[in-house]
């Protein structure tokens, strides 16, 4: 028995494990972005974040679309704000939106969408970059405008929007995290 490597693996797990708690505790929304660009890099790592997330039956439903033209990123913010009824950016001008969509006649498309998302917004804050999720994807492709889009993509029409994250470096400092209400635990 290697006493040398168990104290190693034990001590550097349990860092692991206290980090991605901290991380988890420390996610924020942030709705003011700069315009300095995300690095190729990160924005590779933060998408590769989301494939690894679990979905129903193992099927990976969900299709992840990082939208980076200009032109995409107006057409989305347009349609989302159709939605919304309202003028203003919905994605806070982040300059990138990443959205998910899902296989609407998987059973799970939301839920594995969902996950996808939340594995993203961890992984971006990890490597210093903000994220909020935005909603009314569901809403955007499902209208005729939105299959349009999806046409104009080659993605298959059958696909539902779960979200978005609008993604970049903050312009804010997050807030504290609200106190946790006092029933949102129940153990029976």
């Amino acid at each position: 028995f290697n006493y040398k490597r168990f104290w190693f693996i034990f001590v550097y797990g349990n860092l692991l494990c206290l980090h991605f708690i901290k991380l988890i505790e420390t996610r924020r929304s942030i709705r003011s972005y700069k315009k300095e660009p995300v690095s190729e890099k990160d924005l590779n790592k933060i998408l590769e974040a989301g494939t690894y997330a679990p979905t129903g039956g193992g099927r990976q439903s969900p299709t992840i679309v990082a939208v980076t033209s200009p032109k995409y990123r107006e057409k989305i913010t347009e349609l989302n704000e159709k939605v919304r009824k309202t003028s203003n950016d919905p994605y806070y001008e982040a300059p990138i939106v990443i959205l998910v969509l899902a296989d609407g006649n998987a059973s799970n498309f939301a839920e594995d969408g969902s996950c996808v998302l939340m594995n993203m917004m961890l992984a971006a804050h990890s490597l210093g970059l903000g994220t909020v999720w935005v909603a009314k994807e569901r809403e955007i492709f499902d209208s005729e405008e939105g299959k349009e889009l999806l046409k104009e993509w080659n993605l298959p029409t059958t696909l539902r929007g779960v979200g978005a994250i609008a993604l970049g470096y903050a312009n804010e400092e997050p807030k504290e995290a609200a106190p946790r209400k006092k029933d949102y635990i129940v153990r029976v």
